[in-house]
């Protein structure tokens, strides 16, 4: 079954980090995908640009209306996600719980509903 991984981390948290410590992180998110990948696993996955570049888009009333930003204001924001194909959930979250981000942030396991 696919997973989608969310990646939810409070990203004014990682802006203040030292380019060290962003450099150490990024370094642990490739060994994580080289493991993944190498278990086959691993799908695909991004990293998100910041919720100040994003757009929210909704219709009322036939009407297009966009703001700035993300839909609701939150204290973690999805950060970037992996797409897997696991077993079943139980692996899934054994997977996820290796996410760098898990030991900082969340990490949300969404099944894919497959069309």
């Amino acid at each position: 079954m696919r997973y989608a991984l969310l990646i939810c981390t409070d990203e004014t948290a990682m802006e203040a980090v030292s380019p060290e410590e962003a450099e150490a992180s990024m370094q642990r998110y490739l060994a994580f995908g080289e493991e993944m990948g190498r278990r086959g696993v691993l799908q695909g996955g991004e990293r998100l640009r910041p919720t100040t570049d994003a757009t929210t888009v909704r219709v009322r009333d036939g009407e297009v209306v966009t703001s700035d930003g993300p839909f609701a204001e939150t204290k973690e924001q999805i950060g970037g996600f992996y797409l897997v194909d696991c077993k079943d959930l139980d692996e899934a979250i054994e997977v996820a719980a290796k996410i760098p981000g898990a030991q900082v942030g969340t990490i949300e396991v969404r099944p894919i509903w497959e069309m």
